[in-house]
């Protein structure tokens, strides 16, 4: 007998507008998402350029079609899942988004002690098939991280799903990806960033 709460993805239909690369970038342009200038990326890595999901994200409309074509793409790849897991802070209101679409639990993973751990009462059961959901990838680090967190409670991830990968092909997982955005940015180690040898400071914008 399946969990009361579990759903065949495919089973859920929508009402969205299809949202193609052209209308995604339309979205992030037109909230001011797509900043240049030098800036110290999450992973430690410099970059010239930066998407700030949260200006995205504080327009709960917008979040909705996004994460509306994020369902969308995950029903027609098939994927069969009972909950969708983020990261916080990015990935929480994407896990969230993407969970209301597909008629799904939503939880998420935060930081204790320098690593991502689930709390506040949160539980996966063994079997549980999981979404995992997040705002941008460059190398995928805490996208795993919580794959792990899901595997070793047992849950089963069947998916990553992420507004914008950054990481040019580079951040790949043991499961399925999904990704509005996919961009090959220029990244430079501290060491070899041209910026901070033209005297430049980075700044830190956060997720």
């Amino acid at each position: 007998m399946p969990w009361m709460g579990e759903v065949d993805v495919g089973e859920i239909g929508t009402q969205a507008a299809v949202l193609d690369e052209a209308a995604v970038l339309e979205i992030f342009r037109g909230t001011g998402a797509l900043l240049s200038g030098h800036f110290e990326l999450r992973s430690g890595l410099h970059s010239d350029q930066y998407v700030q999901c949260a200006l995205v994200l504080q327009w709960p409309v917008r979040t909705a079609r996004l994460c509306g074509e994020l369902a969308r793409r995950a029903r027609r790849a098939g994927w069969t899942a009972e909950t969708v897991i983020a990261p916080a802070m990015g990935g929480l209101f994407v896990g969230h988004e993407l969970a209301r679409a597909l008629e799904l639990r939503s939880i998420f993973a935060e930081k204790q002690e320098g690593r991502l751990v689930l709390r506040r009462g949160f539980t996966i059961r063994p079997g549980e098939r999981f979404i995992i959901a997040e705002d941008v990838v460059t190398r995928g680090g805490r996208v795993q991280e919580t794959i792990e967190i899901v595997r070793a409670a047992g849950g089963v991830p069947v998916g990553v799903a992420v507004l914008v990968d950054r990481s040019g092909g580079a951040a790949r997982f043991e499961v399925p990806t999904i990704a509005l955005l996919r961009m090959t940015p220029t990244v430079w180690t501290p060491s070899e960033c041209p910026l901070c040898a033209a005297g430049s400071r980075p700044e830190h914008p956060g997720s």
